[in-house]
């Protein structure tokens, strides 16, 4: 049996398929675009194509991320709070926080001792402190956003940023070029300014051991280092941190399906073609 995930996030649409033992046979990710209905039937083509698989093997499909509810071909749409607990759940059986930063917001996901979802923050008002916010500071900083990480853990030290909303931010930095400051102790002091920001919005959830650090944010290795530092322990990293809400929506797929749920293939069809 084969149950599949979709969760179309803002900036980043992912698709990930298990086996019912729970295996994952393929994953895909992509830029999120504006029309979510065709996009959400575009990537699931790719991942189909991908295995070479027909429409007809998947068993269940669950939809998730704040474009969860353009998913015509889903058996179930499910908040990404949730679905990133199961996919979490099944990677560190063990985690009792998550911390997710993605493109443009964050959140905090406290878990009980069964991996289940006991209380949760989010941050989606702004961009500050996301994704969108590294963006266009590194577009300041004339370099690429995958280079923030390594060149941060060049610096001396670091400059403190005071600022966490985008425009101001992008101003004090240029301010603290002009004043001589070295570009890696401003990301230093930039992923500083994050993980201080994140650290607070979850205090009240409980930090303990183990915590888990998803989202693009956990690919820039000075995040995941300035978020350590805050915690005062090593955070853990999922192999492929962007996946982990459209994991979680595969195996409440499964979920379902053991429970006895079956899919409304043919409502879930309706207007959709698939080519693959």
């Amino acid at each position: 049996m084969l149950f599949a995930g979709i969760d179309i996030g803002s900036t980043m649409t992912k698709v990930v398929m298990v086996t019912e033992r729970e295996e994952v046979i393929t994953s895909l990710i992509g830029p999120t675009g504006a029309e979510h209905r065709h996009l959400a039937l575009t990537v699931m083509d790719e991942a189909l194509h991908k295995t070479s698989l027909s429409f007809d093997a998947l068993d269940f499909i669950v939809a998730t991320g704040y474009g969860r509810i353009n998913v015509p071909f889903a058996d179930k749409q499910i908040t990404e709070i949730t679905c990133h607990a199961r996919g979490i759940r099944s990677i560190f059986p063990g985690a009792r926080l998550i911390i997710d930063i993605g493109g443009q917001d964050s959140k905090g996901i406290k878990l009980d001792g069964a991996g289940k979802v006991a209380n949760f923050t989010m941050n989606d008002k702004c961009a500050a402190g996301t994704g969108r916010f590294l963006e266009v500071i590194a577009e300041t900083l004339g370099v690429e956003l995958t280079e923030m990480g390594p060149i941060s853990l060049s610096a001396a030290g670091y400059v403190k940023i005071s600022n966490m909303c985008t425009v101001f931010a992008e101003h004090e930095v240029t301010s603290r070029l002009a004043e001589g400051a070295g570009v890696p102790e401003i990301v230093a002091g930039l992923h500083e300014a994050i993980a201080e920001r994140v650290i607070n919005m979850v205090r009240h959830l409980r930090i303990e051991k183990e915590v888990v650090f998803t989202g693009g944010g956990a690919k820039n290795i000075g995040l995941v280092k300035a978020v350590e530092g805050r915690v005062g322990f090593p955070v853990l990293v999922p192999p492929e941190p962007l996946i982990t809400g459209a994991l979680g929506a595969a195996l409440l797929g499964k979920d379902f399906v053991d429970r006895g749920v079956t899919r409304d293939h043919e409502r879930r069809l309706e207007g959709v073609t698939f080519f693959s």
